[in-house]
């Protein structure tokens, strides 16, 4: 017991361009000598090279195998997913106001454009003047006392719906859009594991 290590891969790390991947940054370390904590975290594991665009695959392979490289007495034991997605996170350009106000406006008018013909297609104007007037017994052509409370209520009920005022969130409960972003990312994950992984991917004729 007194030479286990136990070896957790981390799921996704973010590295700078030309930047040393250890494995203290891939994963966590577990042993009973802090020394060796410390000297097993500075192990290199892959330096990011220009070819690598964005993605690499560090597998629990490779891991063990930078282990045993160092001390090959070692009893090393992996715990958690069998390999880490290392992400290189290029220097960001600085979006122009031009571009960002462009944006926005195609946002908002293609958003308003969506609700409208929304309300169009199930005759919402129409709604409103029957029910105004089985209310009130008058009928009007712009029943104001019920489209406005609607209109306010839309838009809450889209705030309460992403669960967002502006960066402020409500509560701690994802909304339906980050749950469906987060499903995403994890079909993208598995998508760059399988695709990405060299070692997983090996033509017949290789030996």
């Amino acid at each position: 017991m007194a030479n286990t290590v136990f070896i957790k891969p981390r799921h996704r790390v973010q590295v700078k361009p030309g930047a040393v991947v250890t494995l203290g940054q891939a994963a966590q370390i577990a042993a009973p000598d802090g020394g060796l904590i410390r000297r097993l975290k500075t192990i290199p594991l892959y330096r990011i090279q220009p070819s690598d665009k964005n993605i690499v695959i560090i597998d629990m392979m490779q891991m063990i195998r930078a282990v045993f490289d160092v001390d090959s007495s070692l009893d090393v034991q992996m715990i958690g997913p069998s390999q880490t997605i290392i992400e290189v996170v290029y220097e960001k350009r600085n979006v122009s106001t031009a571009s960002f106000v462009l944006v926005w406006l195609l946002l908002f008018v293609g958003s308003a454009m969506a609700i409208m013909n929304f309300h169009e297609d199930v005759s919402m104007q129409q709604v409103h003047r029957h029910l105004y007037e089985m209310m009130t017994g008058q009928a009007v052509d712009k029943p104001l006392l019920l489209q406005i409370p609607y209109s306010l209520g839309l838009g809450i009920g889209m705030i309460l719906f992403f669960n967002h005022w502006f960066r402020k969130r409500i509560n701690e409960e994802p909304s339906p859009l980050e749950v469906e972003m987060f499903n995403y990312q994890q079909s993208i994950d598995q998508y760059v594991i399988l695709h990405e992984n060299k070692e997983s991917l090996r033509p017949l004729d290789d030996a």
